[in-house]
């Protein structure tokens, strides 16, 4: 059983309940064991770094007789001296490394029963980055074949459903549909440990996104292979929830150190600048002169705090909605990885499915690569829907210090009064006047200097807008000079914020009759909207954006065809969420599909009848999928006094 707690986009902190009952949090990683030599002991993974996890290879167990029968007589946990979860391998990555194996695939899913595993792994084809399609396509039909065979016989091992298909986008998409109907707990991505070390990130980008459209959105995503710290983060943004690290011991085997920048041989090492608790206190010169067995060890503890170390860094920024921010510093560490953080742009349309509304963090604009994040494309595509100019004349501002409005004051008064619509021309491309305070175009923060690809895309963008909306003259704000139009600068930025939230027709019902706009008696700016004498809506400081009243949520119902806005709740729910509790996955028996993390949203029951208010926080896929966790945050119920 898998529930999200908390999520960044495709990011997810979650709980992993595993049959046993231990509860392993994500995102984790599983630092791999080789049970005929401990670099580390499991024990010591547990204890002095905290790991909750590990990975062990059955393959290498079953095929040594004393392992074998030790594993058989006492169970895989006692023998490695591991209270938590233990997952194994099943022989693929050696048939990959080594040749064919000598097993078949019903042999091993049922010697990983035998030995107790937590979590066992079909012995899947693993798909070569060189391989043809045609044969790519042939080997997914028999792993596909073999992975539906462990689900039928796996009892109550959980079982690792592995999503192959090389290079090719399509055929990794299909192979991780076909697996998200199967009896499948948890889908590791394989065949992607030669993309990793021959830094090919553009592809394991692709890799990743088009197994992720396929899966089932309740499952955890283990990147196979992946363990160094310089991928954490980014593999954790593109929606991975578990990693396996077998090169903390095999670098240190190497005398490699493992650090977020890179992996560096000892002997090219001029200093170690490291205070983790392997390395505190020893020099670089006495860790060189060291006994080999020594060395390795000291190296591999090393390797394996700066793991854990990164891991509770990416844990940080994914609960403060900073990821990105992280992912774009650590693809700095290399120039791949940086090709890899500007594929995104190519699958920005699908990351926006699941990017949150706002943040409670700023956005950093830390180069070209930030305008792949999916809010730049959400803000200029809702704008060129939902903005209507309140006149046919357009003022270009240049950027300026945020909010606008608060810098350009006089200014803006000075061109509305001569019937012009103030535009900013900003790194987010056109920004109306009326809407500088909505998230994220007051809460960011851009360099001075714009960038080649900045200025480019503002140009395109600024061009298109204006064509748009229909301007009939435009001109640079300067040579406006004032009239003597008047205007309600307060109510125009009222409606054109409804506009562009929740829609023209939506505004236009919110927005009918008498208007009163209540205002911070400390700040003067809009708090309440009040139409009719009905309190519709509130506006909300950290993002600007509106939360929708239960008399505003009414309204939209009248207008919006279902299930438009809507949660539709089971009846055995409805008097919970009526009286203000959160709507759980398990009660929902329909949403509308476009909406987004943290939106607004009306739940209702079968008969489209007003139940509550709320936020959402899963997207309608994912919660078709969930059996467990909060799909609703709700704010105010009907029978709320």
């Amino acid at each position: 059983m898998f529930e999200i707690t908390k999520r960044d986009g495709l990011a997810r902190l979650g709980k992993f309940e595993t049959k046993s009952g231990i509860v392993l949090e994500t995102p984790a990683l599983l630092p791999v064991v080789n049970p005929k030599i401990f670099t580390v002991t499991p024990e010591e993974l547990y204890e002095e770094f905290g790991f909750r996890a590990l990975i062990t290879n059955s393959y290498i167990i079953k095929n040594n007789p004393a392992l074998k029968e030790k594993a058989q007589a006492e169970g895989l946990h006692k023998m490695l001296d591991f209270p938590g979860v233990i997952m194994t391998d099943s022989g693929t990555f050696q048939s990959h490394m080594y040749g064919e194996v000598e097993v078949t695939n019903d042999e091993m899913v049922e010697f990983q029963k035998s030995i107790g595993t937590d979590i066992g792994t079909v012995l899947d084809i693993f798909t070569e980055p060189f391989w043809t399609k045609e044969e790519t396509a042939d080997s997914i039909t028999e792993t596909l074949k073999r992975t539906q065979h462990a689900c039928d016989i796996k009892g109550d091992m959980m079982i690792n459903g592995v999503v192959q298909g090389s290079v090719y986008q399509d055929l990794r998409e299909d192979c991780a549909r076909k697996m998200a109907d199967m009896d499948i707990d948890v889908h590791p991505i394989g065949g992607v440990v030669p993309l990793m070390e021959q830094y090919r990130y553009t592809e394991l980008v692709d890799v990743i996104i088009s197994s992720k459209k396929g899966l089932n959105p309740n499952r955890p995503v283990h990147l196979f292979g992946a363990g160094h710290p310089m991928i954490l983060a980014f593999a954790t943004l593109l929606g991975c929830d578990l990693f396996d690290s077998a090169s903390y011991a095999k670098f240190a085997r190497d005398d490699r150190f493992m650090f977020i920048d890179g992996t560096y041989r000892i002997a090219d090492m001029q200093s170690l600048d490291c205070n983790c608790p392997a390395c505190r206190g020893h020099t670089l010169e006495e860790i060189k002169k060291m006994e080999k067995s020594n060395r390795e060890r000291l190296i591999a503890r090393h390797n394996l705090y700066q793991i854990t170390s990164e891991l509770a860094l990416v844990k940080r920024y994914l609960k403060e909605g900073r990821l990105w921010d992280l992912a774009e510093m650590r693809c700095r560490a290399h120039p791949e990885l940086l090709n890899g953080l500007r594929r995104l742009k190519e699958h920005q349309a699908f990351l926006e499915r699941t990017e949150p509304i706002s943040r409670d963090a700023a956005l950093f604009y830390t180069g070209s690569e930030s305008r792949s994040r999916p809010i730049f494309l959400r803000y200029y595509r809702k704008l060129l829907e939902n903005y209507v100019p309140p006149t046919n004349k357009a003022a270009i501002f240049e950027d300026s210090p945020k909010p606008y409005s608060r810098h350009y004051v006089s200014d803006f008064n000075r061109v509305r009064t001569a019937g012009y619509t103030p535009i900013v021309r900003s790194p987010f491309g056109p920004v109306p006047a009326d809407l500088d305070e909505v998230y994220p175009l007051a809460q960011s923060l851009f360099p001075e200097i714009w960038d080649r690809e900045t200025e480019e895309d503002v140009e395109r963008m600024m061009d298109e807008f204006i064509k748009k909306m229909g301007f009939i003259d435009v001109r640079e704000q300067k040579d406006i000079e004032p009239g003597e139009i008047e205007y309600d600068a307060d109510l125009l930025r009222a409606k054109a914020t409804a506009a562009y939230q929740f829609g023209k027709e939506s505004a236009d019902a919110l927005f009918k009759g008498e208007i009163e706009l209540i205002k911070s008696r400390k700040t003067g700016k809009i708090r309440n909207i009040i139409s009719d004498g009905e309190h519709v809506l509130s506006l909300r400081a950290p993002d600007g954006l509106y939360t929708l009243r239960p008399e505003g949520a009414q309204r939209l119902l009248k207008i919006l065809p279902s299930p438009k806005m809507r949660c539709i709740s089971m009846d055995d729910a409805v008097p919970f969420v009526s009286n203000g509790r959160n709507m759980f996955c398990q009660f929902v028996t329909d949403m509308d599909p476009e909406i987004r993390p943290m939106e607004e949203i009306i739940i209702v029951d079968k008969d489209d009848n007003f139940l509550a208010t709320g936020r959402a926080i899963l997207t309608f896929d994912e919660l078709k999928s969930f059996k467990k966790g909060i799909a609703i945050k709700v704010r105010s119920g009907s029978d709320d006094s």
